[in-house]
């Protein structure tokens, strides 16, 4: 009688054991799987140009050399504004104003005003800056061309660094003599930029305000590169 009612309960716990959890990893069986890291790059034309302009000023006095300052950097917004440049593409970078401790200089007080400007014209850059200088700036550095959406730009990358993952997931699928079956996780691992060198304001000396004639903007092209993690399962072909 009690081997007749334990044999159920014996038969329950071998088919339990033989039962096999789910994969955490989201794979079947008789599936293998497979994670790929691959890049893709895209070229992109800028469409912005963004540079430094700033005015540099010493005087015997901190008010006079903040108010020289001022009365300069008034003259670069108004430059910029008869070019159109909007108020909302100019921004303050950097105002300082420091006494002197050292040099031929010593005793009397240094103020500066940098600002960075963007050009949705990289055509008018170059006349851009030549209006800066025009007006007193003394202190400038760029243009960085660079793109205003660059989502959008990164799209076509992204589909090449899929593709890649999956031209790569079949390769190893049919020299271990399996299939791609199906796929179970994409991952954005990121995007590969080269810094941007800033030149900030000199601090030694005044520049002198040279005029140059407007120079042609060269835009070129930037590559970007973008990162992706895909999770393959392959099965028996």
């Amino acid at each position: 009688m009690r081997a007749t009612i334990a044999l159920p309960f014996l038969c329950l716990a071998i088919a339990g054991c033989g039962e096999r959890p789910d994969d955490p990893r989201g794979v079947d069986r008789d599936e293998v799987l497979v994670q790929i890291v691959a890049s893709g790059r895209a070229d992109t034309r800028p469409d912005e140009a963004r540079f430094s302009a700033g005015v540099e000023t010493i005087a015997a006095t901190a008010a006079a050399a903040s108010a020289g300052n001022n009365e300069v950097m008034n003259r670069v917004a108004a430059a910029l504004t008869r070019l159109g440049v909007k108020d909302d593409d100019v921004q303050t970078r950097q105002i300082t104003l420091q006494r002197i401790t050292y040099g031929a200089n010593r005793g009397r007080f240094q103020a500066n005003n940098v600002v960075e400007v963007r050009m949705r014209d990289i055509a008018r850059a170059g006349q851009a800056i030549s209006a800066t200088t025009e007006a007193g700036a003394n202190v400038l550095s760029g243009p960085n061309m660079t793109i205003s959406d660059p989502e959008a730009a990164n799209r076509s990358a992204y589909a090449q660094a899929y593709k890649s993952a999956r031209a790569r997931a079949d390769a190893y699928a049919k020299a271990a003599g399996l299939e791609v079956s199906r796929v179970l996780a994409i991952r954005d691992a990121g995007t590969g930029h080269d810094p941007i060198p800033y030149y900030g304001a000199a601090t030694d000396a005044v520049a002198q305000s040279v005029a140059p004639e407007s120079a042609p903007m060269r835009p070129g092209m930037t590559t970007s590169e973008v990162r992706v993690r895909v999770d393959f399962a392959l099965k028996p072909d």
